[in-house]
């Protein structure tokens, strides 16, 4: 094996088409991302047709890139990491035909790996290794789950959401205050200048110690509180839309002002991150952790980034948040947890299937 083992990774599994280079697990050699945003735009969201015809349109010439970029050439390599799952079936198996391909031309071995995992390893990608256990906040447009990681390998689940991911949940509330799309990103930057107290919305923490999610209702009461339907929410008492929402005037996006928007936003934005703060707490407690994990589209999120390093300052725990760049979907985090596969001889067949859900 080369004194320098680098693994060529792919990832296709939703609307970006990725391939990159990772030597020995952490160094990112190249790491090439053709995104689609403009694409799924006008439509609000991924339309899944769409997103595999770009893939097949884009994946010869960003693998042809990632390797440009890396230095190193196919002989160099040791082994071909694709998702497999969870995504959109025809979007993975762009990739994953790719992949199967590579590996025999190149005559290395495939390696499967999980996105969802790959996203809480994405931390240790340019950076030092994650020390474990750790608790790993996984929240994406696609995803939002609680995981108890003992090593790159070993993830155990501790929670899910039973209705929509919380980026799912900021594309959908974006989409009410017409703010555009992707919602993650326009939230975050409307709110920086606003009121994260002007609207109460509410915090569903399930019974218990749950460690499961839920934003459904959330996204329900940003609705209900645009529309103007009494009793829904409550305005904070400083907020001067709770004197309007009974004054009779008619209602709807357009009675607000850019700046109420903007509170709405920020509002929203906070319910979502106390939520999520909240259970990444009671996760890591339950387990011991002595790491808190980051990853997925929303771990870019400014605020959530800030409550963690309050939380881990708390907990005395240390925090581990990947840079901006490998939050979004991105083939180095699969590059380098194939590594890790490789390293324990967990290789695939040229039978390896794509799933549309999270098996393991």
């Amino acid at each position: 094996m080369n004194p320098a083992t680098h693994v060529f990774g792919i990832e296709s599994s939703c609307d970006e088409t990725s391939c990159s280079v990772v030597a020995d697990g952490r160094r990112v050699l190249s790491n090439v991302v053709a995104s689609q945003i403009e694409l799924h735009a006008r439509f609000g969201g991924v339309v899944p047709e769409i997103a595999s015809r770009a893939h097949i349109e884009a994946i010869n010439p960003v693998i042809e890139k990632a390797l440009r970029e890396s230095g190193v050439g196919p002989g160099d390599i040791a082994a071909v990491a694709v998702t497999n799952e969870p995504g959109l079936i025809g979007s993975l198996l762009v990739g994953l035909m790719a992949a199967k391909t590579l590996a025999w031309v190149w005559d290395v071995p495939l390696i499967a790996v999980n996105h969802v995992y790959a996203h809480a390893y994405a931390a240790a990608m340019d950076a030092e290794p994650i020390e474990y256990p750790a608790a790993a906040l996984i929240c994406s447009g696609g995803h939002t789950a609680l995981y108890r990681c003992e090593s790159p390998t070993s993830l155990t689940l501790l929670g899910s959401t039973i209705d929509d991911a919380a980026g799912e949940a900021f594309d959908k509330v974006a989409n009410i205050l017409r703010l555009g799309y992707p919602g993650g990103p326009v939230i975050d930057r409307v709110s920086m200048q606003a009121n994260p107290e002007a609207v109460s919305f509410p915090r569903s923490l399930l019974a218990g110690q749950s460690l499961d999610f839920s934003f459904s209702g959330l996204k329900t009461a940003v609705l209900y509180h645009v529309n103007g339907v009494p009793g829904a929410v409550r305005p904070n008492s400083r907020s001067r839309r709770g004197s309007r929402l009974a004054d009779g005037r008619p209602h709807g996006i357009e009675s607000f002002s850019s700046q109420e928007i903007a509170d709405i936003a920020a509002s929203f934005q906070a319910a979502v991150v106390d939520v999520l703060r909240i259970k990444l707490r009671r996760a890591a407690k339950q387990i011991g952790a002595k790491t808190l994990i980051l990853g997925g589209g929303v771990a870019a999120n400014t605020a959530l980034r800030q409550a963690a390093r309050q939380l881990a300052e708390k907990l005395h725990c240390s925090l581990r948040m990947p840079e901006l760049h490998f939050c979004v979907d991105n083939a180095a985090m699969i590059a380098g947890l194939g590594y890790h596969y490789l390293q324990s001889g967990l290789t695939a067949d040229y039978d390896l299937q794509a799933y549309a859900t999270v098996r393991r």
